[in-house]
């Protein structure tokens, strides 16, 4: 058992910068073994960054998609872009359905400002996002006729779940319509800034009561522990203010209570992003304990949440336990490489210096992930969704392309850059499947096991065991190319 006090080990500091970012360099995780770093300092400094307002513009979406991942590559604050990653598929949003770029990049930006922020402050610019009010029918959203596409998913998806810890429902069809209701009359103007709309048709497009009294009183929850039997009044809460009724809606929803009066809001996202970071099927009680360490459900400061998860004995169960470990994200296993093998992607089109020179956002649709067209509001399966015959070949096929990548230059594989084998007649293949195995970082608990490292040692030997003869260049480059690709196609590279 640890805490935030505990120092972290060498294989405990891989496993942190490996579920933060994209992979383990070497070089990081010396910095903090050198340092001496606690569980709660490493947290600390990984969260102290500063946050970029990065905005991956451009009218062509292929390039917009391709200058997020250069600046995943390049990043050093990449706990940020994991945490852009992850709201990306929490409110996902898609360039097929929205068909503005721009607006795309703006809430990209917004993620990107607000990942670590506040919960509260993040859904109240959600509301009002152009890309969100496009995707999710907020701009067509009338009085006469109310669209419940928004007033459904900032329940379903974004705010609360379908159902609580206990599997208990959270909400009715009769909240969603309330809900729909407050969200009438929000518009997009010509600048891409949204406004509410109070002077085209009756006075507050999204006054109702008048007009259609047979939609009932403003009142959502009605029952809940929060608001007791008559719910709780956003109409009366804003008055004639009626471009405030959905921030009244917003209180309502961070103030709801599920079955066991626990918070709502606070337990559904600290459960998502456990599932993100530290556990793919979290125990009730460790998302209990990672809202009240931090206070979550009075606060909702999202850093706060964070540094909690990253110090918890959970989040390092995957070294002593292998089912707990995670399928990397198709985008998490090409940056991770990239990163890894220091190597950069070619020309604004982003493609791989060798082998098919497809464009880095072919490879990633192929393997089943497509930054800002995810394939519903439900975002992205993760885990064992991510794998199927198909996706694994694109992955394959990006191992492929990486030892292909030859030349001089940093959009080329260089082995001789990472690995100091100096010229020699007899080399151990177990020492070059150790170094090839540390640098990608499956050399260490539940790494390759027997099968594979026998495997791997055959192939650098030609099968007839003993020493192997790195004396000639063309041999050595070869046969380094040759193992590391074996690696980056292994189930256990897939995991971490």
């Amino acid at each position: 058992m640890g805490d935030l006090n505990s120092q972290l080990s060498e294989a405990e500091a891989r496993h942190l910068l490996r579920r933060t970012g994209f992979g383990a360099d070497q070089r990081d995780v010396d910095k903090i073994i050198n340092a001496n770093e606690t569980r709660g300092e490493a947290a600390t400094r990984l969260l102290d960054f500063k946050v970029s307002k990065f905005r991956p513009r451009n009218r062509d979406i292929d390039i917009a998609h391709n200058k997020w991942i250069k600046f995943m590559i390049r990043t050093k604050s990449q706990l940020q872009e994991k945490l852009v990653l992850f709201w990306h598929d929490h409110f996902a949003t898609s360039n097929d359905v929205v068909g503005d770029v721009s607006q795309m990049a703006d809430q990209n930006r917004l993620f990107r400002i607000n990942c670590k922020g506040n919960f509260r402050t993040m859904m109240d610019e959600i509301n009002r996002d152009p890309a969100m009010m496009d995707f999710l029918d907020t701009v067509r959203n009338r009085k006469e006729e109310p669209n419940e596409n928004y007033g459904r998913e900032v329940k379903e998806l974004f705010c609360l779940g379908v159902f609580d810890l206990d599997g208990n429902p959270n909400y009715t069809q009769e909240d969603i319509v309330q809900t729909a209701r407050a969200f009438t009359g929000w518009r997009v103007n010509s600048k891409d800034q949204a406004y509410f709309d109070d002077g085209r048709h009756d006075k507050g497009t999204g006054h109702m009561d008048d007009p259609f009294p047979e939609r009932g009183p403003k009142v959502i929850y009605a029952g809940n522990d929060a608001f007791g039997m008559n719910g709780f009044d956003y109409g009366a809460a804003a008055g004639t203010a009626y471009e405030t009724e959905i921030d009244h809606v917003m209180d309502a929803i961070f103030q709801h209570q599920d079955s066991a009066q626990r918070n709502t809001v606070a337990h559904w996202i600290a459960y998502r992003l456990i599932t993100f970071f530290a556990d793919p099927e979290p125990e009730t009680s460790y998302v209990e304990a990672m809202v009240s360490a931090s206070n979550f459900d009075t606060t909702f400061e999202i850093s706060n949440l964070l540094f909690e998860i990253f110090v918890s004995d959970e989040f390092y169960a995957p070294l002593t336990d292998p089912t707990k470990l995670s399928v990397k994200w198709p985008v998490d296993y090409v940056v991770t490489t990239l990163r890894l093998l220091r190597m950069k992607l070619k020309s604004r089109f982003q493609f791989v210096n060798g082998g098919s020179f497809d464009e880095i956002r072919d490879e990633l649709t192929n393997m089943g992930q497509t930054l800002l067209e995810p394939p519903s509001v439900f975002g992205w399966d993760w885990e064992t969704s991510w794998v199927s015959s198909s996706t694994l070949l694109a992955r394959y096929g990006f191992a492929r392309d990486i030892i292909a990548a030859r030349g001089r230059g940093k959009t080329t594989f260089r082995p001789d850059r990472l690995f100091d084998f100096a010229e020699s007649p007899a080399v151990d293949p177990d020492i070059v499947v150790d170094e090839v195995t540390s640098l990608l970082g499956v050399d260490e608990g539940f790494g390759i096991g027997s099968v594979e490292r026998t495997a791997l040692v055959d192939y650098l030997t030609d099968g007839g065991g003993g020493l192997i003869d790195f004396s000639d260049f063309e041999t050595r480059d070869k046969k380094l190319r040759g193992v590391v690709g074996l690696v980056l196609q292994s189930p256990r590279y897939m995991l971490h």
